[in-house]
């Protein structure tokens, strides 16, 4: 069989979804096997040309991990599109936006102005901003324009398969190259993940107890092996996609949310929402009223970022709207 044209790139992301298919140890010598590289910045010296100048759907895998943020992913993302016959998005940030996606709760004005003018260790006296184009002596320098929202990558393009994850584990990498050596990918659109929950895979207990307050994790003295909900700690596992066989629990972690929503879920913080008014409750077992449950509600720090650390940009309300003046 002839080997596979394989592409990867990343947009707005950190680089460990990159790390990942280096972390598949002994079995990278399979995807060798299957696939020759034709494109991936990080580990191959190649340009933009190379690909611009091959025939459209000349490649046939493209892994996109990264979130988009500025025009230079998007471009990348609809010249890839249009290069590769399969595209999957990589990664949480690929999937769902990720940890770059919680810059929507910010405007474009608001997070310039903080990373260039208002932090403790900026000194910008005459408010100089980054410019996308600029002219110098040697020529005109160009910068990706910094778009005013991050998008997860099928909001850009359209995506075939998904495989989410903080970053992708290895069991679920390796399918998917299983899925593609043997021609049996499902149904595109489909995410290569199981389609239980994080709590199916959790090895905790569960007492379906009722709990009084939620707590910070530091103020919990955690006992190894009672559901870390129940203890009082905002795991939101009871929404999140599993697959990642409970990496973060097993290190006696909360779940934070990077594999998405479970499968039929529109809104992963709308779903914990539900999950928690289920467990919440007083300690003499009465019902919590609804004030009481917004209450509660308030105290936690950052509810955005709890239960939409990786989501923010496929949420119902994925953004923050400006008010007009």
């Amino acid at each position: 069989m002839a080997k596979l044209k394989m592409a990867v790139y990343w947009g707005a992301a950190c680089g460990g979804c990159d790390v990942a298919i280096l972390d598949t140890q002994e079995k990278i010598l399979e995807i060798a096997e299957l696939a020759d590289i034709v494109f991936w910045p990080i580990a191959v010296d190649l340009k933009y040309e190379d690909i611009e100048t091959t025939e459209d759907e000349s490649i046939d895998i493209c892994l996109y991990n990264g979130s988009v943020r500025n025009s230079e992913q998007q471009y990348v993302a609809e010249l890839l599109r249009r290069k590769s016959k399969v595209v999957i998005a990589f990664g949480a940030c690929a999937c769902f936006g990720g940890i770059p996606g919680l810059a929507n709760l910010f405007d474009r004005d608001q997070i310039l102005e903080r990373v260039y003018k208002t932090t403790p260790s900026t000194s910008n006296p005459d408010n100089i901003y980054p410019q996308t184009e600029v002219k110098v002596k040697e020529g005109t320098l160009f910068l990706p324009h910094f778009q005013a929202t991050v998008s997860a990558l099928d909001k850009v393009v359209e995506v075939d398969y998904y495989i989410p994850g903080c970053p992708p584990p290895v069991n679920l990498i390796m399918g998917a190259v299983d899925a593609i050596k043997t021609g049996n990918l499902p149904p595109k659109g489909s995410v290569l993940a199981p389609e239980k929950s994080v709590c199916d895979e959790c090895p905790r207990e569960r007492k379906e107890k009722a709990i009084p307050e939620i707590k910070r994790f530091y103020q919990v003295q955690d006992d190894g092996k009672t559901c870390l909900l129940e203890q009082g700690i905002l795991c939101i596992g009871p929404a999140v996609r599993a697959g990642c066989e409970g990496a973060c629990i097993k290190a006696n972690m909360p779940c934070r949310g990077c594999m998405g929503p479970t499968p039929g879920v529109i809104d992963q913080g709308a779903k914990m929402i539900g999950a928690i008014g289920s467990v919440v409750g007083l300690a003499d077992e009465e019902i919590m009223s609804e004030s009481e449950v917004q209450e509660l509600l308030d105290k936690v720090e950052d509810i955005i970022g709890c239960l939409h650390s990786f989501t923010l940009p496929v949420a119902l309300i994925n953004k923050k709207i400006k008010e007009k003046s």
